[in-house]
């Protein structure tokens, strides 16, 4: 079985908004990519930070961890494209307690959870 590598794609928007738009798989071996990301991100926390998770195809509790990480570091995470089995975990587990989620079939519509 072969390990589809994590890709992070940072785009800047207007008012310091930052968005991270990932493809591949965040588990154990990728999710220290995901902190890196965010801990270089300009600004000193406290930024408008979206997390794109559409192109993610696994997500495992280390890659849930990171983004509790990245909602730490930042001080607020919006994610986005959120699968089931994601949304999932996450309820599971409260960390959407903690995090606005947007799932894959939500659309535009921002779902605030907690």
């Amino acid at each position: 079985m072969s390990h589809q590598l994590l890709t992070i794609e940072v785009t800047r928007l207007d008012g310091g908004h930052i968005r991270l738009r990932l493809s591949g798989e965040l588990d154990y071996d990728t999710a220290p990519e995901l902190v890196t990301a965010v801990a270089e991100l300009p600004g000193e926390g406290h930024q408008q930070l979206t997390i794109d998770l559409t192109g993610v195809s696994l997500c495992d509790s280390s890659g849930l961890s990171a983004l509790l990480m990245a909602h730490r570091a930042a001080g607020s995470v919006r994610l986005t494209g959120v699968s089931a089995q994601v949304q999932q975990m996450l309820d599971r587990t409260g960390l959407a307690e903690l995090l606005a989620v947007q799932s894959a079939a939500d659309g535009d519509n921002l779902r605030a959870i907690g």
